[in-house]
């Protein structure tokens, strides 16, 4: 229920007014902040009929009285009716609420203008030619900043006329009421509510997504959802989910979720409201996948989103190493014959897409059992990231020169490329697709939340386009040999090019055992330079024994596979017993080029929000190469440091390196699937957000902030 403290206030507050009152009046009544009057759906009764009554508030500016649930704080209006013998009437009928935020608190109730309904049943013996006494006895709380119980006797008076003799018009206000009531929902609705987090799911089949300005779910009684949290939309193929935070007074027990869904839709230029009356058993709920903002977009924009952010993919400097690699192959195929070099291109073509699919087909399958995972989740496994680092460590040694594994550049990052050069383009794809996820190019985001959020057909064919992307530059060159004469010709310096690869791929290890640190600590680091010793080991071992005896070349290799399995083994157990590392709270205060910060949490962004404070989010990791290089070249810099402490902005960072629910929920909020995400919050409580690009410069963020 309301704070004690304010509804016992209220009551003696009315009692006493109640004393002091006059007579009833048969016209408005005026109190310091609410004109009153009763309001008639005719201008005379019909005897053993039912006649709409409505209590219709005028309410000065920047003051507000309560819906039937009055959120965090208030009281709902009363009415105590007087009525002539046999007479009866129903409670409020309630127009859909507002949203009014006081601070930290959300309120449900109305601003300006409202009239409150009640319906009255007209004995059937009222005498013909007589009137019929309607008076109402009404309290209602108006609050600002304060707020001031307030008590009004309303009076009306209304002939009795002949059953079927003209009653004459309803009053405006009435219509104009009856506009606002909510209607019965069309859609099926049930609810679940598990951990913190309470899901109300819709059939909504038919609503125009793309239109949809705002979706809003009032509950009936006080304390079911924590009512100043955001209710996070998802919208899916056929249905919306509203996730919501269980408040103080929800029951596990609760049968069913009562209240109001007010949807507010763009049509023709106009703001459209439509409230619906809701009922919703309790039922199984799968969790929300996408989001309105990602969805808006349509499937044909989303495709070509993709496309085009797979192709800006090959300039993202995680995919730089097997980019040279890839170019090296494409010189050392420029002589052969163009069927040769074309097939080259279709099996590297065919290692990405099929690398995509399973990406996809594994997002979707982990999405179905309701965990919330997005691009590049699988870098927040410290066994992934251990991994990926032994590979690309054992590629430096290859292409070192440590070990060889087949005669083709092409075939580095697999033992199968033994089997020709195809297998080596293909894998090489591989390669290139898994390198790929912790970059985010611009326009991968929204078409990334777009296809989570779609059916699995749609799904399937944006990671499709955004592999086609990625392919799209070696496949051009093999399909117009013409390009392949750009080239320079091939000669000795391949083999010191090659060579040189290997120090791109001794980075990206480097890179990902830093990642490591974060995630496990100094025993991951521990665990992957010991790993990466036996991988050394193996390679040095294989290569050697080589060129000697069956029986030493056996040797060998079985104690290299030895050495290999010793250290996925080492790095696969010390990965399942690493515990995730938080970020650090805060920026080191006064560093040079450093734009001090504070780690992201949901209410600490709430708080700010309420207070009304310009807010700047920053959701990143640390296997983000995107995220990192933009904080280098953008965030991290003094002016960018001064514009944020001219402009009072609180810069919150998000840390998503290791696997954390309320960033996830922040990202869908803004139909994105994975980091970066940049968002500006102006100042003032009812201000819009404001998305910046994926790739930023210092203008970029000082425009984006409003400090350019």
């Amino acid at each position: 229920m309301p704070p004690i403290g304010l509804t016992i206030f209220g009551a003696v507050m009315a009692l006493l007014a109640a004393v002091a009152s006059p007579a009833h009046a048969t016209g408005p009544v005026s109190t310091d902040h609410v004109r009153a009057e009763l309001v008639a759906g005719a201008e005379a009764v019909h005897p053993g009929e039912t006649i709409r009554i409505g209590i219709h508030k005028q309410i000065i500016p920047h003051w507000h009285t309560y819906w039937l649930n009055p959120g965090d704080s208030g009281l709902a209006t009363t009415a105590d009716w007087t009525l002539p013998e046999g007479a009866t009437a129903s409670d409020i009928i309630w127009p859909a609420p507002e949203r009014i935020a006081v601070g930290p608190l959300m309120n449900y109730g109305y601003e300006g203008e409202v009239t409150l309904l009640t319906d009255i049943a007209v004995p059937a013996d009222a005498p013909v030619g007589g009137s019929f006494p309607i008076r109402a006895t009404v309290d209602w709380l108006v609050c600002e900043e304060i707020c001031i119980p307030e008590q009004v006797e309303l009076g009306l008076d209304l002939p009795i006329v002949a059953a079927g003799a003209d009653a004459g018009p309803a009053h405006p206000a009435i219509a104009a009421a009856e506009a606002r009531l909510p209607v019965d929902s069309p859609w099926t609705a049930r609810f679940e509510a598990g951990g913190d987090t309470l899901r109300l799911a819709f059939d909504a089949s038919g609503l125009r997504r793309d239109s949809i300005e705002d979706i809003w779910f009032y509950p009936n009684e006080w304390g079911v959802i924590a009512h100043a949290a955001p209710q996070q939309l998802s919208v899916e193929a056929d249905r919306i989910v509203l996730a919501m935070i269980p408040g103080d007074a929800f029951q596990p027990t609760l049968a069913s979720l009562d209240g109001v869904l007010v949807v507010k839709e763009r049509a023709g230029g106009q703001l459209l409201t439509q409230a619906l009356t809701v009922s919703a058993p309790a039922g199984s709920v799968a969790a929300g996948t996408g989001s309105l903002a990602g969805l808006s977009i349509g499937i044909g924009t989303a495709l070509l989103f993709a496309l085009l952010g797979g192709l800006i993919l090959n300039l993202m400097p995680c995919v730089f190493p097997v980019l040279s690699m890839k170019a090296l192959a494409l010189v050392e195929q420029a002589g052969k014959q163009p069927a040769q070099v074309r097939l080259h291109g279709l099996a590297y073509t065919g290692g990405i897409l099929l690398s995509f699919l399973a990406l996809a087909g594994l997002l979707a399958a982990l999405k179905a059992g309701g965990t919330a995972v997005g691009w590049g989740f699988q870098f927040q496994s410290p066994i992934f990231v251990l991994l990926l680092a032994y590979l690309l460590f054992a590629v430096g040694l290859s292409l070192s020169g440590v070990f060889t594994i087949g005669g083709s550049v092409a075939g580095v990052g697999a033992n199968l490329a033994a089997r020709g050069g195809y297998a080596g383009s293909f894998f090489t794809g591989v390669l290139a697709a898994i390198v790929a996820t912790p970059c985010t190019a611009p326009f991968m985001g929204v078409a990334i939340g777009f296809a989570l959020a779609a059916s699995l057909p749609v799904l399937f064919a944006v990671f499709l386009a955004l592999g086609l992307g990625l392919a799209l530059p070696y496949v051009a060159l093999s399909v117009w040999p013409p390009l392949l004469r750009l080239l320079p010709k091939p000669g000795l310096w391949m083999e010191r090019f090659k060579q040189f690869l290997a120090f791109p791929m001794y980075g990206a290890a480097i890179w990902l055992v830093w990642v490591l640190s974060l995630q496990a600590g100094a025993e991951g680091v521990l665990t992957a330079l010991g790993g990466m010793l036996l991988i050394g080991f193996a390679a040095w071992l294989y290569d050697v024994t080589r060129a000697s005896d069956r029986a030493a070349r056996h040797a060998g290799s079985g104690l290299a596979a030895l050495a290999l399995i010793a250290a996925i083994g080492w790095g696969i157990a010390a990965g399942n017993q690493a515990a995730p590392r938080a970020a650090p709270a805060t920026a080191e205060a006064g560093a040079a080029e450093t734009t001090p910060w504070e780690s992201y949490s949901r209410q600490k962004f709430e708080a700010l929000r309420a207070e009304g404070r310009p807010v700047f989010l920053n959701f990143t990791a640390a296997w983000c190469i995107t995220c990192l290089v933009n904080e280098r070249v953008a965030l991290n810099r003094p002016d960018v440091a001064t514009a944020f402490r001219t402009g009072d902005v609180t810069y919150l960072k998000g840390d998503w390196t290791n696997q954390d629910a309320e960033i996830t929920a922040k990202l869908e909020e803004f139909g994105r699937s994975g980091v970066p995400l940049y968002v500006f919050y102006p100042a003032g409580r009812d201000s819009q957000p404001v998305v910046l690009p994926q790739l930023l410069t210092v203008d970029i963020v000082l425009g984006g902030i409003g400090a350019g």
